[in-house]
């Protein structure tokens, strides 16, 4: 999350992924995790400064408001599945590392296993997957999870609420370029 051209690598590879889906896919962010952790409060605190951000076109769920958590993840992605015919799945969720890890923002073409990292069974999500590693994993991870630090996951949150946004301006654009 250091890395001066991190956003813009980010940015520029996710709108990669959502260009090479398809036009015409409507976008939709699934940012999950719970606001009762610091640990895992990276998703909702995404979700909410994309919701701040306004955009009309970029569907969001999950927000410190309204938290999509291992209780009712699978009722939202019904929900999400009766409104969006066929979407561009991102999902963003926190995740446990290695010590050298701690800080670090990947991108994956794929699903995301949600809850891994605390020994949930939960269904697989998303086409494109963003991930912070917020702290280490490896023992007492619920623990863990509740003793991270807020400011590591708030730097976070900005970084890839940003990385979103400006990679879904950057395949809209492209889109809009193509004759």
């Amino acid at each position: 999350m250091d890395d001066p051209q991190g956003i813009s690598r980010l940015a520029t590879a996710l709108s990669e992924y959502i260009r090479g889906a398809g036009a015409g896919r409507q976008v939709v962010v699934l940012c999950v995790g719970t606001d009762r952790s610091t640990g895992d409060c990276l998703g909702p605190l995404v979700g909410s400064q994309l919701l701040a951000k306004g955009s009309k076109e970029l569907s969001v769920y999950g927000s410190l408001d309204k938290p999509v958590h291992a209780s009712n993840l699978q009722q939202t992605l019904t929900e999400l599945g009766s409104i969006h015919q066929n979407p561009f799945l991102i999902a963003v969720d926190a995740c446990l590392g290695k010590l050298d890890s701690v800080g670090y923002i990947s991108l994956a073409k794929g699903a995301l296993k949600p809850g891994a990292g605390v020994h949930k069974n939960l269904p697989m999500v998303g086409e494109a997957c963003l991930t912070g590693i917020v702290n280490v994993g490896g023992f007492m991870e619920y623990m863990v999870l509740q003793n991270t630090r807020l400011g590591i996951v708030m730097n976070m949150a900005g970084i890839i609420s940003e990385v979103v946004f400006g990679a879904y301006y950057l395949a809209r654009r492209d889109y809009c370029m193509t004759p």
